[in-house]
């Protein structure tokens, strides 16, 4: 199973992004998926996470600016990001841990949680 995120880029405080997350090897429909940013010096963090039947999870710091969203047709998961803020700026990775019915990792997950990892994307947020 492979992840393969895209979209980051360099943007203005305010603006919008589309983090897109590719998952080949294995149905969407199995994962619980991720989405995890890592700024120079601080440790990994979860933003958001989706599980099989849709359920999700934000940080307290990117609720009601973030949205996760899961497409099992096109085997993608999405994180539309609104009104970026220059500490959004960070790396984000997608990862993804096989579970179905289980809301574990929409219950306070952490980064050690997921075991599949695709490659980082780099947001950066200016002022």
């Amino acid at each position: 199973v492979q992840l393969q995120a895209s979209g980051g880029g360099l943007v203005q405080t305010g603006d919008s992004l589309t983090l897109s997350c590719a998952v080949s090897g294995a149905a969407l429909d199995y994962f619980a998926v991720g989405w995890l940013r890592q700024a120079p010096g601080k440790e990994r963090e979860v933003v958001s996470s989706v599980i099989s039947d849709g359920s999700t999870y934000y940080a307290d710091s990117v609720k009601g600016r973030f949205t996760i969203s899961r497409d099992n047709t096109k085997n993608t998961v999405y994180l539309q990001m609104n009104s970026l803020k220059p500490e959004d700026t960070a790396v984000y990775y997608c990862a993804a841990r096989r579970s179905v019915g289980s809301r574990y990792y929409i219950e306070n997950p952490r980064a050690a949680d997921f075991a599949l990892w695709g490659q980082g994307t780099q947001v950066t947020v200016s002022s």
